[in-house]
């Protein structure tokens, strides 16, 4: 270990290479449950690409794995330490390079926090529109990492969609660029779109240069209570099918509205089996509200309300936004799945999870960005209680086999990391797994860079 710290504050400043055991602890995971975290050897906190060429040079040299990370608000474990890593952390490159209005597009480092460049880019009269729901935490990079997605995804799709170019560190050093800054381009293959949702295994993305939007103008939102999941995604068709574009489209069934009573004593009606939001940010959204209103009321909703402004949309969005905290203070730890089905399975989904709560004796909400069919079961537990920490680890897979066996993936934008990575095998299939596993050897030949996730 003291050769290779030696070796790195060759090419590093003393601040940047941090070896304190309290350190090392803090930074060894994300925020996911049981997704085990080795023993660190040095946190490396670069604040330039070079730096990152040196610590690549340095690690493929004496054959040390490396755990690329960003903010660690991820959910699958795919930033956690291994035994005697590198972690590099790269939340210091942090700048925001360049903003074009004319081209409508923005080149930033990997630790610029999504809502930091959003607010950047706001004053150009533009938007970014990849919006996780930690969005106040998560960086560009971390997004790019796991291909991640967020509430307005059904309109305007998610972080893979938005990354036009890239710079990427290889293993051995070597700066790769990729992509383009033009709004159109295909020469090659497409090597961009295989970096987004690599996880850090493929290499280290340095800068990107990604797409903006003009600012959309402030939506308004409905909230439609049923009596059944099957009344909602009944609902939630009928939206899709009428040629509907809403801005979010979002669904919580009956253990997270009354989590979010219990929490925030909103005075959501308890009798409430599923709650529909559906926003619009068109510049005339009151005809689209009410003609969704109408069809939640033909799929059987037993209440509408609509908005009149922004600040009752905001109002109406706060106990979505209020929904995993809420699930969290159910027993204190929570496992946030992240199985997508298609729209029309979406209640059988739904149905399914609650029998899985009973079979297993666990609250388990769900929150579901209903518009895309991607859900988020939510497995609440005591972590300190042997038997319930089983079950609820249980439960978990049974919800991914479920997300399978109904034609869906498990994973729309968590990523697999650690925790999925035997579900990952499953999903693909074994030829599919062959190759994919190929690309990994081509571009990580010692498997040096985050080694024992995904695969």
């Amino acid at each position: 270990m003291s050769d290779l710290v030696t070796r790195l504050l060759e090419g590093l400043p003393a601040e940047a290479v941090l070896t304190d055991t309290d350190v090392l602890d803090s930074y060894a995971h994300d925020m996911a449950s049981f997704c085990p975290a080795g023993a660190p050897a040095v946190l490396v906190l670069p604040r330039e690409r070079e730096q990152v060429q040196h610590v690549l040079r340095v690690a493929s040299e004496l054959r040390v794995p490396v755990v690329p990370q960003g903010a660690r608000s991820g959910l699958s474990g795919a930033a956690n330490a291994m035994d005697g890593c590198v972690l590099l952390s790269l939340v210091r490159m942090n700048r925001i390079v360049n903003i074009d209005p004319v081209n409508r597009i923005a080149v930033v480092e990997p630790g610029v926090v999504n809502a930091d460049l959003s607010k950047a880019v706001a004053g150009h009269g533009l938007a970014y529109p990849p919006d996780p729901s930690s969005w106040e935490q998560c960086t560009i990079g971390g997004n790019i990492g796991t291909g991640a997605g967020g509430l307005c995804c059904v309109k305007y799709g998610v972080t893979a969609e938005y990354v036009l170019g890239l710079d990427v560190v290889l293993a051995d050093g070597r700066l790769l660029s990729t992509g383009r800054s033009t709004a159109k381009g295909v020469a090659g293959y497409d090597l961009t779109r295989l970096f987004v949702g690599s996880e850090g295994t493929l290499g280290v993305v340095v800068r990107a240069v990604v797409a903006l939007r003009p600012a959309p103008p402030p939506q308004l939102v409905l909230a439609a209570e049923f009596g059944s999941a099957a009344a909602a995604g009944d609902a939630v068709c009928r939206i899709m099918a009428a040629g509907h574009t809403p801005s979010l489209l979002e669904l919580m069934d009956r253990t997270s509205v009354r989590a979010v009573n219990r929490l925030l004593k909103m005075g959501l009606p308890e009798s409430t089996e599923a709650l529909l939001l559906a926003g619009f940010d068109t510049p005339e959204p009151g005809d689209e509200l009410a003609a969704v209103g109408e069809l939640c009321r033909a799929a059987g909703a037993t209440e509408v309300v609509p908005a009149e402004d922004a600040a009752e949309s905001e109002m109406l969005l706060a106990a979505r936004r209020a929904g995993l905290s809420a699930l969290e203070a159910v027993k204190g730890t929570t496992m946030i799945d992240d199985v997508c089905v298609p729209r029309a399975r979406l209640a059988e989904l739904l149905d399914g999870v609650a029998r899985i709560a009973d079979r297993h004796r666990l609250t388990i909400g769900v929150i579901a960005h209903a518009g895309d069919g991607n859900t988020h079961p939510t497995v609440c537990f005591d972590a300190t209680d042997p038997d319930e920490s089983r079950r609820a680890r249980e439960s978990f897979d049974a919800i991914m086999a479920l997300g399978l066996q109904l034609g869906g993936t498990i994973t729309g934008e968590h990523g697999v990391g650690v925790l999925k990575r035997e579900w990952l095998a499953r999903e693909l299939g074994p030829d599919s797994l062959e190759v994919q596993r190929g690309i990994k050897a081509v571009f990580d030949p010692l498997g040096i860079l985050n080694p024992g996730k995904v695969f």
